[in-house]
């Protein structure tokens, strides 16, 4: 179980890295969802760290 925790929080990461790719690539034609890819990029990197956070968390009340 330890492992699928651990994929999904580097998954965030993933999805990160995609929405800042799309937010590159569509700077030019549409701001407004440039923008809103990047704000769920940065939400992303967030719950990564949450993620991160809280699963060292758990595993130091074991």
């Amino acid at each position: 179980m330890k492992t699928i925790h651990k994929v999904i929080q580097y998954a965030y990461l993933f999805i990160a890295i995609f929405f800042i790719y799309e937010a590159i690539r569509l700077w030019n034609v549409e701001n407004g969802k440039a923008i809103m890819l990047l704000v769920f990029a940065l939400m992303a990197v967030g719950m990564y760290f949450f993620k991160k956070h809280f699963r060292k968390k758990m595993n130091n009340n074991q």
